[in-house]
This record gives C-alpha cells, structure tokens and sequence, in this order.
C-alpha cells in the first residue's frame, strides 16, 4: 500500500497567476538554496518581475518538484534533463481543474489530465505526484512506496530462537532451522538446532543434525562433542568415542571430552586408555581451577 505526503499551498489558483520563491518554499518545502541550486543547473528558468523578483509559473513549479524527486532517487543528471524537458512538453500552461496525475508506470512516466494521458519518455525512477485544486488551492499529494525493512539476517534469526527456546521450542527450531538455511556455515545455529532436538529426545533428528553441521562447517569441538553424546544415547559407542576424539583434536583442552572418553572406555575394559584420559581430564580441571 502507498503511504502519501500532502503539501498544500496558501494561495489559490490563478490562469495567470505566477509564483514568489517564498510561495514555492512553502508548497514544495524546498528551501531558497535547493531552488537556486535547481534553477542554476537549468532545471528551471523563472522569469523576472518588475524589481527582478524571481516568477515561477505552474509549469515551474511541477518541474521543481519532479527534479527533486528524481535527484532523489539517485538519477543521472542527463537522463533528469531529457525527463524534465518531456515532462515539460506535456504539461498544460495552467492547472487543470480537473487536477493532474504524475507518475512512474514501468520505465515510462504518465501525465493524467482528467481523461487525457501522456507518456513521458524516460529511463526507470521513482516518481508520483497529484497535483489538484480544492476551494481555489492548490494541492500536491506525493505518493510514496513504504520503505521496505532489510531483510532479516542469519543473525537476526539466531536471535529470535535464542529468545524462543524459553517459550517456544518449536519456534526456537524454526528460526535456527532458517539461519543455517541463510547461512550454512552458521555453527551457533546448528549446535543450537542439535541441542533443541536433543533436549526433545529426538536424537535421531539430533544426530542428522548434527553431522549436517559438520559437513557445513568443519570439525567444530563443540558440534563433534554434541554429536558424541547423541551417539551414546542411540547406543552407537564405538560412533560416539570416534566423535569425541574429533572433538578433543580440534581442542585438547576441552576437559569434559576427556572424561566421557576415560568413562566410555572403561565400560569397554580398555584401562590403559581410560586412565590416560581421566588423568588429561584431572590436569585440565586442576589447571581451570587454579587460574580462577
């Protein structure tokens, strides 16, 4: 839906009537130097009063308000010109009772006066203006399009399903399910994804979860240890030691990697390789203890 600004001028319409600088300021709320600037570019050519006062005609006055659209939306200084020139052509002398209707349809601009239209040879822009007179005023009503927020990053959903998980799981997933769809190396969202799943005791999921992270983003520790204690849940031991191997060769010092490893290990009998790891598991807690 269009949104409109209205501008509306404190003085009636006239066949003749010409226009101060003062009188476009207020119906275009463009200030004295915008219009020089306009005029010194050619935009426009106001003729001159008796004390060399600046006269703006209708004409002048769409043309002004058209350029600055148009400089506003980033169009070249050539293609404003040639706009300008055949808005010009097709413009009538006076304001037509019947009011008129400027706008961008395609890469053309159509004038409307009452039934009469009048396509404006141009490159693509942006530009909507009616031009009416309501009890002898003149009134310019600007459609504008609605700005369209950013779009929403991979960021911007981890952060909903960060502030879902407490309400609202399901939606949590969702948003974590559409950051790594944004952005598939997005390791946060697929630890997060894994563990919702998890927490549901979906460990299936979980696990597919998972190893799709992986794929995505390498051997991350933390997604390799996560995938490891999906594995034991499932009953897959020999999966699960191999996963917290990855994990403690991307980060030795992850304690809680070496103890699920000396605990799993032991339930095998492997004594040797248990004791090496709840031995590496001790220092490291020591050593966390001791910086605090």
């Amino acid at each position: 839906m269009k949104t409109t600004s209205v501008v509306s001028s404190p003085w009636a319409c006239d066949p003749v009537q010409t226009f101060s600088i003062q009188d476009v300021e207020r119906v275009l709320r463009l200030s004295p130097s915008t219009i020089r600037g306009l005029i010194k570019t050619g935009f426009v050519q106001p003729a001159r009063g008796p004390k060399r006062q600046l006269q703006f005609s209708f004409q002048d006055l769409i043309v002004l308000r058209a350029a600055r659209s148009l400089l506003e939306a980033k169009i070249s200084r050539r293609r404003i010109n040639r706009s300008l020139e055949d808005l010009r052509r097709h413009l009538p002398e006076q304001m037509p009772l019947s009011g008129l209707s400027i706008s961008a349809v395609g890469d053309r601009v159509v004038v409307r006066d009452g039934k009469n239209h009048f396509q404006v040879d141009d490159g693509q822009y942006v530009l909507g203006l009616d031009v009416s007179v309501e009890n002898g005023v003149i009134r310019v009503v600007e459609h504008k399009e609605p700005e369209v927020p950013p779009a929403e990053t991979a960021d911007d959903w981890f952060d909903k399903g960060l502030h879902l998980e407490e309400t609202d799981a399901r939606a949590a997933q969702a948003a974590y399910e559409r950051a790594v769809e944004l952005e598939p190396d997005y390791v946060g969202a697929w630890i997060n994804l894994g563990r919702l799943l998890h927490t549901r005791h979906d460990e299936k999921k979980a696990e597919i979860v998972y190893r799709r992270g992986v794929q995505e983003c390498g051997a991350n520790p933390v997604l390799m240890f996560n995938l490891g204690v999906v594995l034991e849940d499932l009953g897959k031991i020999d999966d699960a030691i191999e996963a917290y191997q990855s994990a403690i060769s991307e980060d030795p010092t992850m304690a809680d990697g070496h103890f699920n490893l000396a605990r799993l290990y032991e339930a095998q009998g492997k004594e040797q390789h248990a004791i090496r790891h709840l031995g590496q598991y001790r220092r490291l807690v020591s050593t966390s203890s001791d910086s605090r």
